[in-house]
């Protein structure tokens, strides 16, 4: 995995503003040192029992992960646990004390006015979701979600929730559509549509955080924000996952970072825009579990991306290419002919250097018109700093996001084997971990619950287990 200087780097050179940790890693805490980026770090499910129930214990772990880096690095709020009232049950009495008492520490070196506090939920949480305004919490937590609420609402914070269109779906058995999760238009009679207030939804995204707004006024709380900490789509899953694909996962996490900048909002509440942590940054190919657990991230462990996010209209918010790692290559099932005579162009009136496709050179093998069109597409590619319409060639060319060298043959653009790039800048791969030897993991945020909105990336730096 990259180390953390290069993740800081590669998070300062696409203006991203704001990160998300997992834990308090050290390490990444001194990377984002006057970085001037936003960072929420998290107290981890199994240090919360001792933190909720000594004032002592809280106070000690401020000293330690947040007095100890501010202001130089800025933190700007902490996640006390994650998933909490679903996953960690028998801690779940003493998260709001553990809130509370970080939240003490804080006061006491004041620094309650720049750090909120609080705590991620699932969105499981939530008893039927649709229509919105009928949803409401799981009522066997009325005993924490009411002082907890109350919490957020005393100290300016905000309910962090977890939200996962992609496990709606897959859940419903088919009463979801596709494109209903996805933010793909919808005609007008495909719209969900919620009978009391006859709100339209054109996304489950909008229904679900809708849904919890409806809750917490339900338990007659109508001013605490929502943050959404978690939300993306995997881009690759097994034989039971077919929806889990490239082209799904870009077209979610694209669609969604425009709907936030977009200041669209949801129907309850127009324009304003929902804060929302893309899960994740990175792939996790140690990670157990299904296909699509490993697979959610934005890029591989070396840094080059999965995918390019396409947010066209959404202003430059990510580079189209944040690591300079596109390629041009032949289309499958291009006619031959044309394969030909596009080399023919890119080595002779195209300028391009073809000598390494003579015999006896680097990408001379295999010997055949596709392989080598692809090396003389993608030179006068990356020739034309991969300007609009350079990869096209009469249609037999299309941009990759996968390497197409092979053996000794180095395509131009590409990552050496050292980790550096032919040209432009990649991230490198590390063998840096955390301390428990477990690679780090990391998440996106977009958005703000301020009024400008902006795209960040977050950052998990948790044990995996």
């Amino acid at each position: 995995m990259p180390s953390p200087t290069q993740v800081v780097a590669l998070l300062k050179a696409q203006n991203i503003r704001h990160v998300r940790l997992y834990d308090t890693d050290q390490a990444m805490l001194l990377a984002l040192a006057n970085s001037g980026i936003r960072v929420t770090v998290a107290v981890p499910n199994d240090q919360l029992l001792g933190i909720g129930q000594s004032n002592a214990t809280a106070a000690n772990w401020v000293a330690r992960n947040i007095i100890a880096h501010v202001p130089a690095t800025n933190i700007t709020a902490i996640a006390v646990g994650s998933e909490v009232l679903t996953t960690l049950q028998n801690a779940a009495p003493v998260l709001v004390s553990a809130m509370n008492f970080i939240h003490s520490a804080l006061v006491a070196s004041n620094l309650d006015g720049r750090i909120k506090v609080s705590t991620p939920h699932s969105s499981s949480i939530i008893i039927d979701s649709f229509p919105p305004s009928q949803a409401f919490f799981n009522r066997t937590w009325d005993p924490v979600m009411v002082p907890l609420l109350k919490f957020l609402q005393s100290t300016g914070s905000y309910i962090m929730l977890n939200v996962y269109p992609y496990y709606d779906y897959m859940q419903s058995n088919g009463v979801i559509p596709l494109d209903y999760a996805l933010f793909r238009p919808l005609p007008p009679n495909k719209e969900a549509v919620d009978s009391n207030t006859l709100l339209h939804y054109t996304n489950v995204f909008d229904a679900v955080v809708d849904a919890a707004y409806f809750s917490m006024s339900y338990l007659n709380f109508t001013n605490v924000p929502i943050v959404v900490t978690e939300s993306g789509w995997p881009s690759k899953g097994d034989s039971s996952e077919p929806d889990a694909t490239l082209e799904n996962a870009n077209t979610y996490n694209s669609n969604l970072i425009k709907h936030v900048l977009n200041n669209t909002g949801t129907p309850k509440h127009p324009g304003i825009a929902v804060s929302t942590y893309i899960y994740e940054l990175y792939n996790e190919d140690l990670r157990p579990g299904s296909v699509s657990e490993k697979n959610w991230g934005l890029f591989d462990a070396n840094g080059a991306p999965i995918y390019i996010l396409h947010l066209t209209g959404a202003g430059m918010v990510l580079a189209n290419d944040t690591t300079n790692q596109t390629f041009c290559v032949a289309k499958d099932g291009s006619d031959k002919k044309m394969l030909q005579a596009a080399l023919d162009w890119a080595c002779g009136p195209g300028k391009v250097d073809c000598s390494l496709l003579l015999q006896g050179q680097a990408c001379y093998e295999p010997d055949n018109v596709v392989a080598h069109a692809t090396y003389a597409f993608n030179a006068y590619y990356q020739k034309m700093v991969k300007a609009p319409g350079t990869c096209d060639f009469k249609g037999v060319a299309t941009v990759t996001t996968t390497d197409p060298s092979h053996g000794s043959c180095i395509f131009p653009g590409s990552i050496g084997r050292n980790g550096t790039s032919v040209n432009g800048t990649i991230l490198a791969p590390s063998s840096n971990s955390t301390s428990s030897g477990c690679p780090p993991k990391y998440f996106a945020d977009v958005g703000s619950i301020t009024s400008s909105v902006i795209v960040a990336f977050l950052l998990l730096m948790s044990v995996l287990l």
